[in-house]
Formats: C-alpha cells, structure tokens, sequence
C-alpha cells in the first residue's frame, strides 16, 4: 500500500520541521459551521485528525467529507473503535493502546476492522499509543477500562514507547487525554524522543502557545490541539 502521508510525515520529521494536526471529535463539530472552524484554525496547521472515544459511523463520514471539500490539508482518521472507519480519508492511524493490557484494543479493534480496511483506499499507518495520566479520567480510560500510566514512571514509559518501535509502529503517540489538566511533561517528551527513531506525537491538554512550543523543543514531531478550539476559543 502506498505511504505518500507516512512518507511526507517522514520528510518533515528528517528536515526538522515541526507539525500540527487539529484534533475534530465528529460529536461536537458542526457541519455547518465548518469553513468558520477552518478559518480559526493556526496557520501552521498541517493536519485534521478526526475521531472521538464515542461517536458513530454516519458523523465521522459526514465530517470527512466536509473537511475534504473545503480544506486541501491531509485528514487522519484517530479511531475510537473499528466502526469509526471513512473510506473518504486519506489515511488512519491503526492505534495499538500500548499502555494498557485490554487485548480488545491492543489487537481485537485491528483483527474486527480488516474487512473494511482491506478493499480500501486509506494509508494505514502502525501506531504505538501511549495514555498517560492527565489529571482527570479521559474518555479513553472509560472506553478501554485500562489505566493510564502516570507520568512520575519515567522507566516504563519510555521502555513501552520503544517496545511499540521494535514491534513494528511507525509512530508512537503519547497522550494525556482528551481536556487533560495535565500536559504530558516535557522531561518524558524528551526522554522518549531520545529512545525511538520514528516520529513523536504528543498530545492532550495542550491549549496554550507555551505549552505547545514546548512540547516541540522538547522533542515533539507533531503536536496534537483539539478541546481548546471545542471551547470556542483560540490558544494565546
């Protein structure tokens, strides 16, 4: 299958060039108000990742299709389960939730989500994800039932990101969940990137310009913002 998205991900990540995907949950994204969004967003936005913990088929479609008739910037589906799949993206992030033990979603999402993925057009792209303890109980906490890990083990976070690497991700996605209180901490950003050779991207509470630069000096390939333009607002 060809990798044109993985490989211009990887082109950025080579030059040192940083990117910003925009996080849309289809739940809470109006349709009608879409080109409004789109002119809110930063200028550096360089991606839309589209998915939510609890969302149905029909409003990830739906949100897919406005995203791609009104904006050229590349859509990633961010999956919650494997029914959340739109044929009209570019590419998916096939998530392995590392830090848990829940094999539904370390395999089980994968192996129920082939039937629609084999006969499509969408770049798949391996990805180890990380859910770290943000402060509150995130969605995917409650969706998962697996614990996040906290953010003071250091030693096992980092082993787990490069477990995901020698097991085949091309990507590894720390996260602190969505409308974190707690941004995953720079001295783990740091830690990580300094252990895998594949691109990083971190995520969850970031909301303002600080945080997310950051995120980026410490390491992070490509950032991840959604809850702070959910609420209607812009970083400062």
């Amino acid at each position: 299958m060809a990798s044109r998205y993985y490989q211009d991900l990887l082109k950025r990540f080579s030059e040192g060039k940083k990117s910003l995907a925009i996080l849309i949950d289809p739940d809470k994204f109006s349709l009608l108000k879409a080109e409004k969004f789109i002119d809110r967003i930063p200028n550096e936005t360089t991606h839309f990742f589209v998915g939510g913990s609890i969302i149905t088929n029909g409003n990830t479609r739906d949100t897919v299709y406005r995203l791609k008739s009104i904006s050229k910037l590349p859509v990633f589906l961010f999956p919650g389960d494997y029914t959340q799949i739109a044929p009209d993206a570019d590419a998916l992030l096939f998530l392995s939730l590392l830090s848990g033990r829940n094999a539904e979603y370390l395999v089980g999402q994968h192996v129920k989500s082939i039937s629609t993925l084999k006969d499509s057009n969408l770049e798949i792209i391996p990805t180890g994800y990380l859910l770290l303890d943000g402060g509150n109980k995130s969605s995917v906490e409650r969706v998962t039932k697996t614990p996040p890990m906290s953010q003071n083990d250091l030693f096992t976070i980092v082993n787990t990101a490069l477990a995901g690497q020698y097991m085949g991700a091309k990507l590894i996605y720390l996260e602190a969940g969505s409308g974190a209180k707690t941004p995953v901490n720079t001295t783990i950003i740091k830690r990580v990137k300094e252990a895998i050779d594949v691109p990083l991207i971190v995520g969850g509470g970031i909301k303002t310009e600080a945080q997310k630069n950051a995120a980026y000096e410490a390491g992070a390939d490509l950032i991840v913002m959604g809850t702070v333009f959910e609420n209607d607002t812009l970083y400062t």
